[in-house]
């Protein structure tokens, strides 16, 4: 399935809001786990039923919930009741294609964005939605398989490290956002290094190989501006927002990661531009090269047609050639090609042509 536009084909024509699951299953049962804490308090739990999570609602704790797997679309229906959960925000959760962005409802505000990547093998951008629902004691995020991009939020809760344990659900989701963006510039480091790399083969060896080299880095590089443009129109608007989910303690660091993204954008314009630049010099040089070529086949045209010309004519079927019968002519032949060769060698070198 491609990875820029998703197939909506299962949920053409079908009423806006409606829960149809669009892209890949990766995993084969849902997985529901849940963390509970405070500043004095902490809790890691797994759940087998949706409707446990119900309990949570009215806890004087910060709830986290996090639901593995999509496919399950009885599960999120249910999970949208008890959290009154907008369908539309169902809806794009489903969506594995969907682009990034934030939504305000009434009872809670909806993020979703793309966490991305590098797979230093296959040299491409892999990535896997996140879906995030925000209350004012409460986040749930919604991924589409297991994944240890978080595992350090994870530690700091759990050892009660910085200021995550004594802050809301908002920090919480500031601290995700931002492990997400981390991972985008972790991403884009990777293949501005191996673009960085390519520079030198496009100028000493422009190879076949260094060509699908190029064109699979801006293959990714496009990915990824499809990826982060959106993204970092969702932090802007979240850092402007109203909404009194997001308290004001928590809005500096939103401006802080709002550089950050800003930063992510910029530098893959800059990769992008150089690998555009990598391609034309590229295509420069593959030219340059063929001219060579062309160059010295030229010249050996050039030499041969005088030299075929002489032949032709002691080729020719005529009775009567004075020098047929000479005893020196075929050397006398030879002598004159070979100086006509000579002659024309060094007026190639003096007009530079070789």
């Amino acid at each position: 399935m491609a990875r820029f536009l998703r197939s909506k084909v299962e949920s053409s024509g079908d009423v806006p809001g409606s829960l149809v699951f669009i892209g890949n299953q990766k995993i084969e049962q849902t997985i529901i786990q849940v963390t509970t804490f405070n500043s004095t308090q902490f809790e890691e739990l797994d759940i087998e039923e949706i409707r446990e999570t119900q309990r949570f609602i009215a806890s004087d704790t910060i709830t986290w919930i996090r639901i593995y797997g999509l496919h399950d679309t009885a599960q999120l229906k249910t999970l949208g009741e008890i959290f009154q959960i907008h369908p539309l925000a169902l809806e794009d959760i489903l969506n594995t294609g969907q682009r990034p962005k934030f939504e305000e409802y009434d009872e809670n505000l909806f993020i979703v964005l793309k966490m991305l990547r590098f797979d230093p093998e296959s040299e491409i951008i892999q990535g896997d939605q996140l879906s995030i629902i925000l209350g004012n004691n409460y986040l749930i995020s919604f991924h589409e398989k297991p994944a240890d991009i978080f595992h350090p939020v994870r530690e700091r809760l759990r050892k009660h490290r910085g200021r995550i344990r004594e802050c809301g659900a908002d920090y919480l989701a500031y601290a995700m956002l931002d492990t997400v963006v981390d991972n985008y510039i972790i991403a884009i480091e990777a293949i501005g290094s191996n673009t960085e790399d390519l520079e030198e083969a496009v100028l000493t060896d422009p190879s076949q190989e260094t060509l699908n080299q190029i064109t699979n880095y801006k293959r990714e590089i496009n990915y990824l501006r499809k990826v982060i443009r959106p993204t970092r129109e969702l932090v802007i608007n979240l850092a402007k927002s109203d909404t009194n989910i997001f308290r004001e303690q928590t809005l500096p660091f939103l401006k802080d990661l709002q550089d950050l993204v800003s930063q992510a954008s910029e530098a893959l314009d800059s990769y992008r531009e150089m690998l555009s630049d990598q391609l034309n010099i590229y295509n420069t040089t593959v030219g340059n090269k063929l001219n060579e070529i062309m160059k010295v086949l030229t010249i050996f045209a050039a030499i041969f047609i005088p030299l075929t010309f002489i032949a032709g004519i002691y080729g020719t079927n005529f009775d009567y050639i004075p020098e047929l019968r000479y005893k020196y002519s075929y050397f006398i032949l030879w002598g004159i090609m070979i100086a006509v060769a000579g002659v024309m060698l060094r007026f190639f070198r003096r007009k530079g042509w070789m």
